[in-house]
């Protein structure tokens, strides 16, 4: 498989994150309408998923073209004393508090274009840092924010809001700075598609709409200029995944795992969503940043490939060939295990 990264540029607000498990649905449908993105068609591929992905997503992080660190993902989901030692260097308490504080605040770690992650000496940033990099100035807001949506339905009885299905409601939407750039990393499996095809489907999502309230002008985007395809970091010495995705890691694979836990209340999208059984069975799985450490006997076994974690099956009454995209592009490194 290779790995590519890819631009994204946001136009509009999002109902849903830009997380690798709902790219590679959206890109699913894409396929089951236009049969020429992946060879052999949908069905081919996904019988054959938990054994060889087609195609692994990342999720959106942000992107910074031109920079000699481009690329701004999540700060690792590790405790504090693995990326943060100048706790030990302050004896008075108060002090200690006031630097734990604005650590919690760095949420963001930077990397370069090799992807290389270095712990000893990491990028760590701000919500307010990242909108400054946008900027190009010093900013003290985020370079995303959120906010509620109301919606109303009225009762054309009544003329008015009311209960039940009629009573108003309100829905988080996300918004990013103007200008703001995203960056995606994909592999893809060149025997069922290419990049070309891949950013044609891309284009498709970006055009009619990702996510929720797709039909009211929200998850609209266009492609970035970055369509290139990235190494990953090699060496001997890595012991250590940093997932780029949500992820169900493999069974008996890990000695250890530090991550935070995501659950996945699934929903079918186009003409399903509109079946007696819209919804899919949850699916827990790691957010993106969480860092797995293979165990001895699968430490070269988990390196081989680009990507970690399984298929999810049997979450859908609508359509039994459903799966979620239980896998994730990673990072190799090394981690200085603590004791």
């Amino acid at each position: 498989m290779k790995l590519y990264a890819i631009s994204l540029e946001p136009i509009s607000g999002f109902g849903t994150p830009l997380k690798g498990d709902t790219l590679f649905g959206h890109f699913c449908w894409q396929a089951a309408y236009d049969s020429k993105l992946l060879n052999g068609g949908l069905d081919k591929w996904i019988d054959c998923y938990g054994k060889k992905p087609c195609v692994v997503f990342s999720s959106a992080m942000p992107y910074f073209s031109g920079q000699s660190t481009p690329y701004a993902v999540k700060r690792p989901d590790l405790p504090r004393s693995y990326l943060f030692n100048k706790l030990k260097e302050k004896p008075n308490k108060r002090e200690q508090i006031s630097a734990r504080k604005e650590d919690s605040k760095k949420k963001w770690m930077l990397l370069e274009k090799s992807l290389t992650i270095n712990l000893d000496k990491p990028l760590f940033r701000t919500d307010a840092d990242l909108a400054g990099m946008v900027a190009g100035e010093n900013l003290s807001g985020s370079f995303r924010c959120s906010f509620e949506q109301p919606h109303n339905t009225i009762n054309r009885l009544t003329l008015t809001t009311g209960e039940g299905a009629f009573a108003p409601f309100a829905e988080t939407v996300h918004f990013y700075m103007p200008e703001t750039e995203l960056a995606l990393f994909v592999l893809v499996d060149e025997t069922a598609t290419d990049l070309e095809r891949v950013c044609t489907a891309l284009e498709r999502m970006g055009q009619f709409g990702y996510g929720k309230n797709a039909s009211t002008g929200l998850g609209r985007f266009r492609l970035g200029s970055l369509r290139e395809e990235v190494s990953l970091p090699s060496g001997q010495a890595f012991n250590a995944c940093y997932a780029l995705a949500p992820v169900v890691p493999e069974r008996g694979r890990f000695s250890k795992a530090f991550f935070q836990p995501f659950v996945r209340f699934g929903k079918h999208g186009d003409e399903l969503a509109r079946s007696p059984h819209p919804f899919k069975n949850p699916v827990i799985m790691a957010d993106e940043g969480a860092v797995f450490l293979p165990a001895t006997e699968a430490t070269e076994e988990v390196f081989l490939k680009p990507y970690i974690g399984t298929a999810v099956k049997n979450i859908s009454k609508a359509l039994k060939s459903s799966v979620v995209q239980g896998y994730a592009p990673y990072v190799p490194f090394h981690l200085e295990v603590n004791s």
